[in-house]
């Protein structure tokens, strides 16, 4: 099955997830963003402008001098115009998103430039006064722990917790409703880790919990090379860029016990060439993996895994469509270039892989499960 054979997720059904994205978080994100920063009341009206014309406008083009004029006059060429609830789903939640950055002036030239919008709720997850006690002895724990850890850490999103209330607790294999953990831990004992991407989703916790998975693995040899994968500017709110990172090592390196030496030893590994940093233009267009261009494809070829954090990269990679959920993980990736493992907290409806009586469990008796964060899952094609 090729992804053009399923029907792409629209915005166009009134109570769906992605109708409430639009009208219930994206108010709700810009609220904050206002409130972020001192913006002058130009900002904030191009702020509320831009959501009167999601909810009841046609689409907008960015203005000539943006920098990314083209692109998006090109990747947008069948959308302006039109009304936003026509749009397909992924396209048009990473369209709002530039757009925002564009009303707040981030790449004009001038005092806002470059100021990340979302760097005070960025922040507020670094200086939360329960880091402390997350962080003891992380040292002590078993490579499937983390894994498993890295999947609660999505939890973490800004842009989810604005929006929708996630469940309470902690890492736990429970609540995975696919779980290829030990298939993952066995691939990297054997090794499948001699040059590791990891595509990273969210900053703040989430991003702790992935820094610790990459020490574990370049200290125990497991990883030779780490290459971590960023944005290359704020895109989905919480989405974790260079700047992000430098902030959650330098945490890691203010903290106590084995966090310190976790923060320390990462900061070797970044010197000395075991963890690399990457990012690439891509990672903020409106598009799925099947897109990629040929330099990001050889790149993520060159390694021996990728690992993909959190429910956008997942809905990047296995298509953000109608998808049965019982249809295979492998056959939706089997046109990423090497093997690859889905780490994820489910926030949106795309889910694939499950069989048949987990879903007909979770119909019956979870709700809205593929959207409410108390479920993940660990996905491997290796």
């Amino acid at each position: 099955m090729t992804s053009p054979d399923v029907p792409p997720i629209l915005c166009d059904v009134p109570g769906s997830f992605p109708w409430l994205v639009f009208h219930d978080r994206h108010p709700k994100v810009v609220a904050q963003v206002k409130a972020g920063h001192a913006y002058p009341a130009g900002h904030q009206r191009a702020l509320d402008d831009l959501v009167a014309e999601t909810l009841t406008g046609t689409v907008r083009p960015l203005p000539a001098s943006a920098p990314d004029h083209a692109d998006w006059q090109r990747w947008g060429a069948e959308y302006v115009g039109r009304p936003w609830t026509d749009l397909p789903f992924l396209w048009a939640e990473s369209y709002f998103h530039r757009r925002l950055l564009e009303a707040l002036c981030y790449f004009d030239p001038g005092p806002w430039f470059g100021l990340d919008p979302f760097q005070v709720l960025k922040s507020a997850e670094l200086t939360d006064p329960g880091l402390p006690g997350e962080l003891a002895g992380v040292d002590a724990v078993a490579l499937r722990e983390l894994v498993v850890a890295a999947v609660w850490g999505n939890r973490a999103d800004l842009g989810f917790r604005l929006g929708l209330t996630a469940a309470g607790g902690g890492p736990a294999e429970d609540g995975l409703v696919a779980n290829d953990s030990p298939a993952v831990v066995a691939a990297l004992g054997a090794g499948a880790g001699r040059r590791i991407a990891l595509i990273t989703d969210n900053a703040g916790r989430e991003l702790l919990a992935d820094l610790i998975l990459i020490d574990h693995l370049v200290r125990t040899g497991l990883a030779g090379e780490v290459v971590v994968h960023l944005k290359p500017h704020p895109y989905f709110v919480s989405d974790a860029t260079a700047t992000d990172f430098a902030a959650c090592l330098r945490r890691l390196e203010e903290a106590d016990g084995a966090a310190a030496r976790a923060g320390h030893r990462l900061r070797d590994a970044v010197t000395d060439g075991r963890v690399r940093l990457f990012t690439h233009p891509f990672y903020t267009a409106p598009f799925g993996f099947h897109e990629m261009p040929p330099d990001l494809a050889g790149e993520l070829a060159a390694g021996s895994l990728t690992v993909l954090k959190g429910d956008l990269n997942y809905r990047r990679l296995v298509g953000d469509r109608h998808w049965p959920p019982t249809t295979a993980f492998a056959d939706t990736t089997r046109y990423f270039p090497g093997p690859v493992v889905a780490l994820r907290t489910l926030k949106s409806d795309v889910v694939v892989g499950l069989d048949a009586s987990t879903v007909s469990s979770l119909d019956a008796s979870a709700g809205s499960w593929r959207v409410d964060g108390r479920h993940g899952l660990i996905q491997a094609r290796l």
